[in-house]
C-alpha cells in the first residue's frame, strides 16, 4: 500500500503558484510533511483529499487514479483538516452515530460497536455525553480523529493538527495518532518540528511548492553530525557571526546573550563548541540551503 504523487502543480489566480512539480512516494505509516506557513502544504493536503484538482500531474493510491476516480479513494480515506465545526448542542456519541450514517453505516448494532471503539480510542468515552461545542482545543482535535476513524480508512490526513494546543492537550493528541500510525498511512502536515520528530518515521520538508528533502528524521540528523557549533555572542558580535557562517538559530540565554547555532563542516574556532544535531538544525539547514 503506497501513494504516489508525481508532477503536481497548481497555481492560483492570483498568480501564487503553491505546487511546482511535487513528487513524492509515502507507505505505510506515520508520514510528516514540514514546512513554513506558504509552503504549498495545504494545497497538497487538499489534493489528496480529492477537495481540489492540479492543474497538472497525477495522483495514485494503492492503484487508484483519485483524479480520475475520487470515490473509490474517498470510501478508504479520513481527513482532519486544520479546523473544522460542529453543531452547537450536540454530544459526540450523538455526532458520530449521525456521521457514521452518512458514512453508509446503517446497521445500528454495527455502528453503536463502531462508535464505543472510535470513542475509546481517542479517550473520549468519559465525555461521550457532552456538547462538543464546549468540549476544550485538543478534545475537539481528538473528536476529530474519531469521526475520522469511522470508516476504518487506509488513508489518513490531517493538516496542522496541534496549532494552538496548549503542552498537554498536543501530548494527548499525539498520543492518539500513534495508536492509528501502524497499519496505516498517516500524513501529518505541520510547521512544528518537534510532531515530526516524536511521531513520524519518514518525512519530507517542502518549500515553494517543492519538495526539497525525502528522508528518515534519524537519518537526517546522522547526516549533519559533527557539523553543528554553538556559541554564546553579544548583539554586537551576532552581525559578525550572520555574516561569517550559515547561522540556523538563536535564542536568548539566561545572561541575555544569544545562543547561536551553525552549521560548518570544519572548527570554526572563536569559542564555538560542537552541539549535537536536532532535526531542528536538519530543517533550519534544509531552508536555508533551498533558498
Amino acid at each position: 500500500m503506497s501513494l504516489h504523487a508525481t508532477n503536481l502543480s497548481k497555481s492560483y489566480s492570483n498568480g501564487i503558484k503553491a505546487l511546482d512539480k511535487l513528487s513524492i512516494e509515502i507507505g505505510v505509516g506515520m508520514f510528516g510533511l514540514l514546512g513554513p506557513n506558504g509552503a504549498g502544504k495545504s494545497t497538497f493536503m487538499r489534493i489528496l483529499a480529492t477537495l481540489q484538482l492540479p492543474d497538472e500531474g497525477q495522483v495514485t493510491f494503492s492503484g487508484i487514479d483519485i483524479l480520475k476516480d475520487p470515490y473509490s479513494l474517498r470510501m478508504q480515506l479520513g481527513y482532519l483538516p486544520q479546523s473544522f465545526g460542529v453543531y452547537p448542542k450536540e454530544t459526540a456519541k450523538s455526532l458520530l452515530h449521525y456521521m457514521a450514517v452518512l458514512k453508509g453505516i446503517v446497521s445500528k448494532k454495527e455502528r453503536g460497536l463502531m462508535v464505543d471503539d472510535v470513542l475509546h480510542r481517542t479517550n473520549l468515552t468519559d465525555v461521550r455525553n457532552t456538547f462538543v461545542s464546549e468540549y476544550s482545543g485538543g478534545m475537539k482535535q481528538r473528536f476529530g480523529i474519531a469521526q475520522v476513524l469511522l470508516n476504518r480508512p487506509k488513508l489518513i490526513i490531517v493538516d496542522e493538527p496541534t496549532a494552538g494546543l496548549d503542552p498537554s492537550e498536543r501530548n494527548r493528541f499525539l498520543n492518539v495518532l500513534r495508536t492509528v500510525g501502524s497499519e496505516n498511512i498517516v500524513i501529518l502536515s505541520t510547521h512544528i518540528v518537534a510532531d515530526v520528530r516524536e511521531l513520524c518515521h519518514n518525512m519530507a520538508i517542502i518549500h515553494h511548492g517543492q519538495i526539497i528533502k525525502h528522508q528518515p528524521p534519524q537519518s537526517s540528523i546522522a547526516d549533519i553530525e559533527g557539523f553543528i557549533w554553538h556559541k554564546k555572542v553579544s548583539e554586537n558580535e551576532l552581525e559578525a557571526v550572520e555574516n561569517r557562517f550559515l547561522l540556523l538559530s538563536k535564542s536568548f540565554s539566561d545572561d541575555n546573550r544569544q545562543d547561536v547555532r551553525i552549521f560548518s563542516k570544519e572548527q570554526p574556532g572563536e569559542g564555538f563548541q560542537s552541539s549535537s544535531p536536532t532535526l531542528e538544525d536538519v530543517y533550519f539547514l534544509t531552508l536555508k540551503k533551498a533558498g
